[in-house]
């Protein structure tokens, strides 16, 4: 399939921690967004709010911001309900609303909503069938606004080029963004998150990233591509080895952050989504936005 219809620009911000906010302050970061010019705000979905009520609130409190859902869990709800969630936004603000969907996590579908997680790329290509097939019987958006997939293996990949509008890629390389723009083709959007530090002490900077990295190294989804794009069980052991770490985040000045993304974009990505690590994940990171707005946007 061709690119979405949603113009997301060439780097956005992936902000995670935007549900430890309380709304007024969630709807502030979208301002705030919004404000430096970066080209979209990604939410995610775990157990904490609704993507899709998040999106419309953050939507209806900025003018111009695209928000991109990275991602949807398609476990959390049936494919009814996700293309009717999609089109509903879509219609109400035209062109500001980019469906990102995904298989999650193990521990999240089957122990958390014990859900079956056995087959999860099968149970994707029965999802999108029936997205496709569903009805809606509402006023729905003038155009199709497209969808990505969450896609690391070569598989999901090649799904996301022939199902979807392009891929999600996260917590990946830009050796990755070349595999992952190879397996899909020049037509499709590719959209790789990529954490920064925005610190210049190497054992500062890589403490803070081995704090955001470590739920991750847990998670076979995440370490099968680790180990597929080159790392060994070494590099993943113990929090991360320097090696994997410094790969993983960004860290450094505002100049090396930026050369960070320039290296997905030279690799094959149109977007970057970039995810601040701080000190407190908890605190909005409005002042490394503002630093690097300039650097990244620039």
């Amino acid at each position: 399939m061709s690119k979405p219809t949603v113009d997301i620009g060439r780097v956005g911000i992936w902000y995670g921690g935007i549900d430890g906010l309380a709304t007024p302050e969630a709807r502030r970061a979208a301002q705030v967004i919004e404000e430096l010019g970066f080209g979209a705000l990604w939410l995610a979905e775990a157990v904490g709010r609704d993507p899709f009520a998040s999106a419309a609130i953050l939507l209806s409190a900025t003018e111009r911001l695209p928000l991109a859902t990275g991602i949807a869990n398609i476990y959390a709800r049936d494919p009814m309900t996700m293309a009717a969630g999609q089109k509903t936004l879509a219609e109400a603000f035209p062109g500001r609303f980019l469906l990102g969907l995904g298989v999650s996590h193990g521990h999240l579908v089957a122990g958390v909503r014990k859900h079956d997680y056995s087959k999860p790329y099968s149970y994707m290509v029965e999802y999108l069938d029936r997205m496709d097939q569903s009805l809606f019987m509402a006023i729905g958006p003038s155009e199709n606004p497209g969808r990505l997939l969450a896609a690391l293996g070569p598989k999901m990949l090649e799904l996301s080029a022939a199902r979807a509008n392009g891929s999600h890629p996260y917590f990946t390389t830009p050796d990755h963004t070349v595999l992952a723009r190879e397996a899909m083709g020049p037509d499709a959007l590719l959209a790789p998150e990529q954490m920064v530090v925005l610190h210049t002490d190497a054992t500062e900077a890589r403490r803070i990233a081995r704090a955001g990295m470590k739920i991750y190294l847990g998670l076979p989804n995440y370490t099968n591509n680790l180990l597929r794009i080159g790392f060994d069980d070494s590099d993943i052991a113990d929090g991360g080895s320097d090696r994997l770490v410094d790969a993983i985040v960004a860290w450094g000045t505002e100049e090396q952050i930026a050369a960070r993304v320039a290296e997905h974009h030279a690799a094959g990505a149109d977007h970057v989504c970039v995810q601040v690590l701080q000190e407190s994940p908890t605190t909005m990171p409005e002042q490394q936005w503002r630093r690097l707005a300039p650097a990244l946007l620039g």
